[in-house]
């Protein structure tokens, strides 16, 4: 089994230019760029538990259309073979959903995200969001 290291310079500027894309998409609604860069295994565990598969998560960023911002901060990138491992700050701005009150939100937390490379590079598999809690 091959030891969880840091990610190289290589490795660091292809991951995070993968999450780049997957912002960038997620403002733009460009679908055909998330449907490129989500493994066709993906699983994505939003904020509240909800889970959904690759096809059901495109579904809901079509129909919702939410993101106004996503910033992100303090990224760490481990790796596992071809396997990495994308962990840090992530804060969303999204329009309200019809009929909830305000027109935006902010959602701040950590997230985790996970990417397979194959022959084709680097893709998604896993994305699980946790927001903080106010005390």
């Amino acid at each position: 089994m091959s030891a969880v290291q840091h990610a190289d310079a290589e490795i660091r500027e292809q991951v995070l230019a993968l999450e780049e894309r997957r912002r960038r998409a997620l403002i733009d609604v460009d679908m055909a760029e998330l449907d490129a860069i989500f493994d066709d295994s993906l699983v994505h565990i939003h904020a509240p538990g909800l889970t959904q598969n690759k096809a059901e998560l495109l579904e809901h960023i079509e129909r919702r259309r939410s993101f106004i911002d996503i910033t992100r901060e303090d990224l760490q990138v481990r790796v596992i073979g071809d396997v990495a491992i994308l962990t840090g700050r992530l804060t969303n701005r999204m329009r309200q959903p019809e009929g909830a009150p305000g027109d935006e939100r902010t959602l701040d937390g950590m997230a985790t995200q996970v990417l397979h490379r194959s022959a084709d590079g680097w893709r998604f598999v896993n994305f699980q969001l946790t927001p903080f809690q106010s005390h």
